[in-house]
């Protein structure tokens, strides 16, 4: 990826601001999550390329619709936080990707940042799809350390909609190396980094993220509250709540994406 000019830098904050009020609007993001994705989207536009905010947008216009399924029982599932991303949420998953752009300014003829911005978006992405899609599986998922059953929503479980979901994923995001000439076996490294950045993700969801006990009806749960009431610690580390799962996933997407990119 090349410096980019002072042109494509304003036209990038201009895109970004618009596109994240208009997220805002559409009630897919809060206030705060609006002002992190303002952020994010210039990073990753500005510094990553037209390219690179393609697969930004990708990401999110397909997370949000796919949010959207089924949004009643999704509802009824306990996820830490709700359908509006906030910034926090934002950050933790498309953070990683715009550090990995902004690199480019002391990589400038280097691929690696262009490879780990979208081996951190296809994880991103393919962890994304894999929750959205598999929490509408007709059949409980699994836990991926033990594959004992689990309850749907919980950290940690996988299922074949959801894996499917992941690849899938994964792969819309692995096509946007095309345009940045890095050919099909760029596809397969981004492939191979989202997949992996999702499958950490369910490690860390089922062995070290925190995890709460409702003192009402004894259910383990991401929340602090539940039935109105503060919920006490089951299991984790106090620290390790999603946002930072998904952001230590991401990572390991970029990572592993560009490990595997010739450089």
């Amino acid at each position: 990826m090349s410096a980019p000019d002072a042109s494509h830098l304003v036209v990038s904050v201009g895109l970004a601001l618009a596109i994240s009020t208009a997220a805002r609007r559409m009630g897919a993001l809060t206030t705060s999550g609006a002002t992190a994705a303002a952020a994010v989207g210039f990073l990753v536009l500005g510094f990553g390329g037209w390219a690179g905010g393609a697969a930004l947008l990708l990401f999110f216009v397909s997370s949000s619709a796919l949010s959207r399924l089924d949004k009643k029982r999704k509802q009824s599932l306990d996820y830490e936080k709700g359908g509006e991303r906030d910034a926090a949420q934002v950050l933790a998953n498309g953070g990683a990707a715009a550090v990995s752009a902004l690199l480019s300014l002391f990589l400038p003829e280097s691929p690696l940042p262009a490879a780990a911005m979208l081996g951190a978006l296809a994880s991103a992405n393919a962890d994304t799809w894999a929750t959205e899609i598999g929490s509408l599986a007709s059949r409980p998922p699994r836990l991926i350390t033990t594959f004992r059953p689990a309850p749907t929503g919980s950290s940690g479980a996988v299922s074949v909609p959801g894996t499917v979901a992941s690849v899938a994923g994964a792969l819309l995001i692995a096509v946007a190396v095309l345009f940045f000439g890095f050919g099909v076996y760029g596809i397969i490294a981004v492939l191979i980094g989202g997949i992996a950045g999702s499958l950490f993700d369910s490690v860390l969801g089922a062995t070290l993220q925190v995890q709460y006990r409702c003192a009402v009806c004894g259910k383990t749960t991401e929340r602090h509250l539940h039935h109105g009431l503060p919920t006490r610690w089951e299991r984790g580390l106090l620290w390790m709540n999603n946002d930072a799962v998904n952001l230590l996933a991401t990572l390991c997407g970029a990572l592993v994406t560009a490990l595997l990119l010739p450089h």
